[in-house]
């Protein structure tokens, strides 16, 4: 599996995606890059206004709020989607564990994306609504 397929099945996953098509992904994935961090590498700060995406290929990661950790993350994890679509502040800190290779999307990069593709802010808002359904979904339970 060539690292391209690899990026293109990781995407795949993410619910904001999830309407969007083969050839839409692959778009998605010319736009990112990769980027190899260290252990301890502050990747998001909470307060902090958000511009990138991340999936976690390889290493590992903690996400606090206020000072106590929330959640750990993994290979296939992603974080920032909604940074995406605008600049509120994050509401956590992501911090990696090991040394960790990340996939990243840029705000501008995106939105150079959602200006070319006719029609791809439409499948963007069918992947918001997915999402917003699967946590409706969760916080009932």
């Amino acid at each position: 599996m060539t690292p391209a397929n690899r990026f293109i099945e990781l995407l795949t996953k993410v619910p904001l995606f999830s309407a969007c098509t083969k050839k839409e992904i692959d778009l998605i994935d010319r736009r990112t890059e990769t980027v190899n961090v260290g252990a301890g590498k502050v990747l998001i700060t909470e307060g902090a206004a958000g511009a990138e995406f991340f999936i976690i290929v390889t290493g590992a990661a903690t996400v606090s709020r206020h000072g106590q950790e929330v959640a750990q993350l993994g290979p296939g994890d992603f974080f920032g989607d909604l940074a995406l679509l605008d600049r509120a502040p994050r509401n956590a800190t992501v911090t990696t564990t090991t040394p960790s290779e990340l996939v990243v999307l840029g705000q501008r990069e995106f939105a150079g994306l959602v200006d070319e593709v006719p029609g791809f802010a439409n499948k963007l808002l069918a992947g918001l609504a997915h999402r917003l359904r699967e946590y409706d979904a969760q916080s009932v339970q």
